[in-house]
């Protein structure tokens, strides 16, 4: 039986893996969406994954030689419970498929819904990684975030689409 499995990727590596699996005769999907860069004082839209180092496989266990997939350019493994790949729930992949737009990118709302007090991390910029608590929606797509640096409060804004909920 054919099913949707998740492959994780090494850093920026998502083309590459998705390429090379297309090229070992795998049906490989990966979702991207548009995503605003800004390099040397100018903003453009360029295609992001959706799921930064992940993609998705469609396998099936019992035929294909799906063991040869963690030695794949770009793969750094399969998700795995043990020894045996764990299965998307049925259903995701379409309705992630079904989110696409024209141009096959998923649409991404850039809107703020956080809540005063929530923890985000920083997931690109100048401050990667960093963890602050949401303070509030700023102008143009931009929220405005508590940070803690060198021992104080520190108010930064930041793209929307740069912060995404700590766990």
């Amino acid at each position: 039986m054919r099913r949707w499995y998740v492959i994780n990727t090494h850093a920026r590596s998502e083309h590459k893996a998705a390429w090379h699996l297309a090229n070992q005769g795998f049906r490989a999907y990966l979702p991207q969406y548009m995503k605003r860069r800004r390099h040397a004082r100018r903003i453009d839209m360029v295609k992001a994954p959706l799921f930064p180092r992940y993609l998705f496989v469609e396998l099936d266990l019992e035929q294909d030689q799906w063991r040869a997939i963690s030695s794949t350019l770009g793969v750094s493994h399969m998700i795995s419970g043990g020894e045996i790949p764990l299965a998307v729930p049925d259903g995701a992949i379409d309705d992630i498929r079904a989110r696409e737009d024209e141009t096959g990118n998923v649409p991404i709302a850039r809107e703020a819904n956080f809540r005063k007090g929530d923890k985000l991390q920083i997931m690109d910029g100048a401050l990667i990684d960093h963890v602050g608590l949401f303070e509030s929606p700023s102008d143009q797509d931009r929220v405005v975030l508590l940070l803690n640096l060198l021992g104080r409060q520190v108010r930064v804004r930041v793209p929307v689409e740069s912060v995404t909920a700590y766990a």
